[in-house]
């Protein structure tokens, strides 16, 4: 097959129907528009907001209005509380792969923010997106330190390996 071998399949391209073009072309005088009234004039025809005459879409959903930010980033909140539930050695390295193997994440690309909430007496090396201000302090006044991760760590992990 060559380029000028290429054509459109059968039926799938129609010739352009051209009105107002006299009587005997089946299209002439009106050129398919009917007489008179709105939709016979050029410009003619009602807008996308008219409905015939019901309250538009537009009206009747006075609140669906604005948007939704798509790089949005969700953080998944994990407070430090659960540290002490999860039973944590002192000098214990948190990372994402641990938070997944115990259930608090369900992807390792989730990013995640550790929250205050909860007690800490281990001193541990926690490795996470975010940390809220007392968060860090209850890790830091524990004895630990806290690593914050790059957004896209997986991808930084992959291209390390290769």
């Amino acid at each position: 097959m060559k380029l000028h071998d290429l054509r459109p399949d059968n039926g799938s391209t129609k010739k352009r129907k051209r009105v107002g073009r006299g009587i005997s072309a089946g299209q002439g005088k009106t050129a398919g528009r009917g007489t008179k009234g709105q939709g016979a004039r050029s410009g003619g025809g009602k807008g996308p907001y008219f409905e015939g005459g019901q309250l538009p879409l537009a009206r009747r959903l006075p609140f669906k209005r604005g948007f939704t930010n798509r790089r949005k980033i969700y953080y998944r909140p994990i407070n430090v509380g659960v540290f002490t539930e999860m039973e944590a050695e002192a000098g214990m390295e948190i990372t994402p792969e641990v938070l997944l193997a115990v259930g608090l994440l369900k992807k390792l690309s989730d990013p995640f923010k550790i929250l205050g909430q909860g007690e800490l007496n281990v001193p541990l090396t926690v490795k996470a997106h975010g940390f809220s201000k007392s968060a860090q302090e209850k890790i830091e006044a524990a004895g630990g330190k806290i690593e914050i991760l790059p957004l896209n760590s997986q991808s930084d992990a992959a291209s390390t390996e290769e």
